[in-house]
């Protein structure tokens, strides 16, 4: 099998179509997670007693670039850990540990979303919230199906019956004309109405912050919703054209959920412990937005 890491070198435009951000991109990402994990070792290294002087042991047989590239891999390819391992030359269980040690890393320095991003500075969050009043934004969920749950009461309760399998539900509120991700919530149970989930969604914004949705956020406040056809009656030429338009500007969150999901791992079903859903999707939305460059990763 090709190196990947050699081929994507050698060949750059192809990194996006292999790993889902561009070869800029990858090497910004890289040496920022380089530098992250550094930190972190040199965090526990303080508090360590050692016998051995540090660098003993086994070397890797991979370079922290490979381990990366592995990992952006996996989420954009979702390959078997042990297709995944023959591709970089290691076993499954090292392919699974990697992947696992350097999701953490990722999802600390890729944000995903503006709130998050701003969540620890009062401050900016407080200016951020204000600004945004001055846009409508564009709200709508996805579902992704998950393998059945063993015990009957959560199957039951992850049984989405619109889909007819169980799922996770997830919800985005992008920015006009896909500009950014705002906030997302994300690993709800399948059968948990839209509206309901905005509801609770609603109370990082200000009270006046206006939306639009689709019909499943109808009785939302501050939100504007297509116009519902009524029983036995047809809609006018008039409430036609509205809805034409308000679809026309909508359109954008869908983008949004598409690049979201050109990421495997977001849109097949998904076959990790469950308990890390949340953590790989909030990572893929970083990854999004990184991709659209609305997140900009500092220079080195």
């Amino acid at each position: 099998m090709k190196n990947i890491i050699h081929y994507i070198h050698l060949y750059p435009k192809r990194a996006r179509g292999i790993l889902g951000i561009s070869y800029d991109q990858f090497i910004s990402l890289m040496d920022l997670a380089k530098l992250t994990d550094q930190e972190q070792k040199a965090q526990l290294e303080k508090g360590k007693f050692r016998v051995n002087a540090p660098g003993g042991g086994r070397k890797p047989k991979l370079t922290i670039e490979e381990e990366i590239c592995l990992t952006l891999f996996y989420l954009r390819q979702m390959p078997t850990f042990e297709i995944l391992g023959l591709q970089f030359g290691i076993s499954k269980t090292e392919a699974n540990d990697t992947f696992h040690y350097w999701l953490k890393i990722l999802r600390n320095v890729l944000p995903s979303s503006m709130l998050e991003q701003l969540e620890n500075q009062e401050g900016d969050y407080a200016i951020v919230q204000e600004l945004l009043q001055d846009f409508e934004l564009i709200v709508d969920s996805f579902e992704q199906s998950i393998e059945r749950p063993g015990d009957n009461d959560e199957q039951k309760r992850y049984y989405s019956g619109k889909k007819k399998y169980h799922s996770f539900k997830n919800q985005v509120v992008s920015m006009p004309k896909a500009k950014d991700i705002v906030d997302v919530i994300v690993g709800k149970p399948g059968p948990t109405s839209d509206i309901s989930l905005f509801r609770g969604q609603q109370e990082k914004f200000d009270s006046g912050q206006k939306f639009q949705g689709d019909k499943a956020y109808i009785g939302g406040d501050n939100m504007t919703t297509p116009k519902k056809k009524p029983r036995n009656k047809e809609l006018t030429d008039e409430q036609k054209e509205a809805n034409k338009k308000l679809s026309s500007k909508r359109i954008f969150v869908e983008h949004i959920i598409r690049i979201i999901k050109v990421f495997r791992i977001a849109s097949e079903r998904f076959r990790l412990h469950k308990d890390t859903y949340e953590k790989v999707i909030l990572t893929i939305c970083g990854l999004v937005r990184l991709r659209i460059n609305s997140l900009v990763l500092p220079n080195l």
